[in-house]
């Protein structure tokens, strides 16, 4: 009974220690996106190449567009970005 006790707290313990070791899937963004259907716009930007994003489109309602970011030239940026603080006067 011991030895069960000791296994399942070990066990428990791993799992809780993936579980926080785990962080969001980076947002990848590539120059083609699968727009339509199910997607907002700009779609799902998973393609490197234009016939990548043609083979995952087939058969399911949906087209292929450029990605904005890329298309435009605009790199992503953080939503969080530090505020700036306007400096002081100097008297004199």
């Amino acid at each position: 009974m011991r030895k069960t006790q000791l296994a399942l707290l070990t066990l428990g313990a791993t799992v809780l220690a993936g579980f926080v070791t785990i962080t969001p899937a980076a947002a990848r963004d590539y120059p083609w996106c699968a727009q339509g259907g199910e997607y907002d716009y700009p779609g799902e930007c998973a393609y490197s190449t234009y016939e990548q994003c043609q083979a995952s489109v087939s058969g399911r309602l949906l087209f292929c567009g450029p990605n904005p970011l890329f298309a435009y030239g605009q790199a992503p940026q953080s939503r969080l970005q530090p505020r700036r603080r306007p400096r002081p006067i100097a008297s004199y």
